[in-house]
């Protein structure tokens, strides 16, 4: 088998091999950097707020030093006062000075202690939040789409599958990038680092229970890897896979791949047909993006088709699928239409909805 080029799930696998992470779609929060430097804003508010009120008393607290309370006296007490160390040098004598303490001074004392505790009270809380939303982001994942490389063709796959329907969070990337998994999970969709030729990535993105898995590496053995894999790991999911040789199509369809497209050898034919027919290459380039313009769509024959001839349809039919054939249009052996076959038709695409703004998506969280 022809080995092309070289590919980055295969330059990446080994140094990923400790962190394969699923990283599953979140709420944008804030930097942490900015978290930590609102809470000391925030502590520093309230240290000057306590300060402020124990000078404007200065004459309801005693120190034991020389008696008199200044603004440095005032603030040392503020300070050892919030962070619960208490000397007892300076101490409240008069009764206004302990309810002010009472009242003031000890709901500030709780409040300086949450904000410089919050952010590790939320360290602690973030994991076990997150690991209960992959448990139940696991439990959830049914019939979905996995796609394993997420390049060029991956990317283009992923779109013509959402162009039919498909929502985001139905798809899970596999990919050994962490950074190419962020840029997936940017867009909404749920992300595993890893190398996909390794059955517990795989796992990990649920392909046991996915209907429909896309192979789109960049090096052909990687390809028939992944696709022994994932048909040994699931029997019953479509696998359509994409190889750069034309002589390692019939090697993916033994490792078990349902379709194989020759990236190399497709991109040749259509630039060939775009230099016999501009005009065609167009319609050709139409028909292979979904979504817009003329589309190519499979669709069952309905009660009111049967029986018919192919000529007799309403739709555009290219191509009749009965059980595991493919029968051109005009083949003899189609006769009338039956209820278990499968039409092929070119229809216009309709109008789907615009798919979130970003911002309103979810990006990554990634977890161990």
């Amino acid at each position: 088998m022809k080995l092309p080029g070289h590919d980055a799930i295969a330059r990446q696998a080994d140094e990923h091999l400790v962190t394969r992470r699923v990283k599953l779609p979140r709420r944008v929060v804030e930097r942490p950097l900015r978290q930590v430097g609102k809470r000391l804003l925030m502590a520093l508010f309230v240290l000057l707020v306590t300060i402020a009120i124990v000078w404007l008393d200065r004459e309801g607290y005693h120190d034991n030093a020389n008696g008199e309370v200044d603004l440095l006296d005032a603030s040392y007490y503020a300070t050892v006062t919030l962070s619960t160390t208490g000397y007892g040098d300076i101490v409240p004598h008069s009764d206004s000075a302990r309810l002010v303490n009472i009242l003031l001074i000890t709901p500030l004392r709780v409040l300086f202690l949450i904000i410089l505790v919050g952010t590790t009270l939320e360290v602690l809380t973030e994991r076990t939040r997150e690991e209960w939303r992959l448990s139940r982001w696991r439990s959830n994942l049914r019939d979905h789409t996995v796609v394993v490389g997420f390049g060029t063709k991956g990317r283009s796959a992923i779109q013509t599958v959402r162009a039919t329907g498909l929502k985001p969070e139905q798809v899970v990337v596999v990919d050994p990038s962490s950074k190419v998994v962020d840029a997936a999970t940017a867009e909404g969709y749920a992300g595993v680092v890893g190398d996909a030729t390794r059955s517990d990535v795989l796992l990990r993105a649920e392909v046991q229970k996915a209907r429909q898995i896309i192979v789109a590496t960049q090096r052909d053995d990687t390809a028939v890897l992944v696709t022994l894999t994932a048909r040994q790991l699931n029997r019953h999911a479509k696998i359509v896979a994409a190889v750069r040789e034309e002589e390692n199509a019939p090697l993916l369809k033994q490792s078990g791949a349902d379709a194989v497209i020759t990236s190399a050898s497709a991109a040749g034919r259509l630039l060939g047909l775009s230099v016999l027919s501009p005009s065609a290459g167009v319609v050709m380039e139409d028909l292979i993006q979904q979504g817009s313009g003329l589309d190519l769509v499979e669709r069952p024959v309905i009660k009111a088709e049967a029986g018919k001839s192919v000529r007799d349809m309403k739709d555009l039919v290219v191509s009749v699928v009965r059980g595991h054939r493919l029968l051109a249009y005009d083949d003899p052996a189609i006769g009338a239409l039956q209820l278990t076959d499968r039409l092929i038709t070119i229809v216009r695409a309709s109008p789907t909805p615009e798919p979130p703004a970003m911002d309103q998506r979810r990006p990554a969280r990634p977890l161990d």
